[in-house]
């Protein structure tokens, strides 16, 4: 699998101008629109990974693209929802526990001592909390993703029972680890490269990769997966 997806941009007969295009896209990514596409270039990706298809896609139907991008950028939001609602009412409940702490402060040195200790319990145990939801929002975000991309419809990317069936498997699990490790190793070479802007054409080879594993693992795991077609070459 992960040879698969190390090739998979390079297998493709026009990747010098895919990768061009996607880095551009990438650089152009704080216009918004830029950015759309790209996430809807990501779908075909996916779709392609899924379908067992060794080449990565081209940049054709402009249109399509910012319409399914448009839809992942959705699904991604909703999924994002479950760590970020929980830190803002993190971010309130601190709030008000340290305005409640200082108002203690007035009175008994003993209350604001136990106020402060409480506080402090409850941050940390919130903190916990939100961490372990970020990580799950983090694990099933690209799950959600890939099952829309692979059935085509935005409704797919809220089919919980589904996305949660493929996420919790090995196939998806090892997939998604791999995304993470290349994401890591890769992306920081391409960060680090960001400086001379080839570094943003590294980082979209990466992320072509990461969307690779994802779907190709989700695909596998809910036995929505072909068999690989024969390799058009290097």
């Amino acid at each position: 699998m992960l040879s698969d997806a190390l090739w998979f941009l390079k297998r493709s007969d026009d990747w010098v101008a895919t990768t061009i295009i996607g880095g551009v896209l990438s650089l152009l990514s704080v216009l918004i629109l830029p950015g759309i596409i790209l996430q809807g270039y990501f779908v075909r990706a996916m779709q392609a990974a899924a379908n067992g298809e060794r080449a990565a896609p081209s940049f054709t139907d402009w249109g399509g693209l910012f319409v399914d991008g448009l839809k992942l950028f959705v699904v991604t939001f909703v999924w994002a929802l479950v760590a970020i609602v929980p830190s803002m009412l993190l971010s309130v409940i601190i709030g008000i526990g340290t305005f409640t702490v200082s108002e203690a402060a007035t009175g008994s040195a003993a209350a604001s001592s136990a106020g402060g200790v409480g506080l402090g319990i409850v941050s940390v145990v919130l903190g916990l909390l939100v961490f372990v939801l970020s990580l799950l929002a983090a694990y099933l975000g690209p799950a959600a993703g890939a099952n829309f991309a692979i059935e085509g419809n935005l409704a797919a990317g809220f089919d919980v029972r589904t996305i949660l069936s493929g996420a919790f498997t090995g196939e998806y699990a090892v997939a998604w680890l791999l995304a993470l490790v290349v994401a890591i190793v890769l992306g920081f070479i391409g960060g680090l490269l960001s400086v001379i802007v080839v570094g943003l054409f590294v980082l979209f080879y990466v992320q072509v990769i990461t969307y690779y594993l994802w779907a190709r693992g989700f695909a596998d795991a809910t036995g929505k997966s072909q068999q690989p077609t024969q390799s058009t070459g290097w």
